[in-house]
C-alpha cells in the first residue's frame, strides 16, 4: 500500500498542473472531470483534506461559477496537495 500511495503523491504535481490549466483555460468539463478523479483518488488513499477541496472544486464547475471561485478554489486545492508531498 505505501508503493501506491507514494505513486499517488508524486503524480500530483501533473494532476494539479493539469487541473490549473484547465481551470484557467475556462475548460468546465476537464476541470470538473479532472477534480472529480482526484477527489476519489485521495479519498480512496486517506487524503479526506484534497478530497473535500476537490469536492468543492467540482461543485463550482458544475453549477456553473466563475471564473473567479473556481480559480481561488484551485488554488486552495493546489496548497492542500503541496502539503502532502
Amino acid at each position: 500500500m505505501v508503493e501506491i500511495i507514494d505513486a499517488f503523491v508524486a503524480g500530483l504535481p501533473a494532476r494539479m498542473d493539469a487541473l490549473r490549466e484547465a481551470v484557467d483555460a475556462g475548460a468546465d468539463d476537464d476541470a470538473k472531470r479532472l477534480a472529480h478523479q482526484l477527489k476519489g483518488a485521495a479519498g480512496g488513499y486517506g487524503f479526506a483534506p484534497i478530497t473535500v477541496a476537490a469536492g468543492e472544486l467540482e461543485l463550482a464547475v458544475g453549477r456553473g461559477a466563475g471564473p473567479e471561485e473556481p480559480r481561488a478554489l484551485a488554488a486552495r486545492l493546489i496548497a492542500v496537495g503541496e502539503r502532502a508531498r
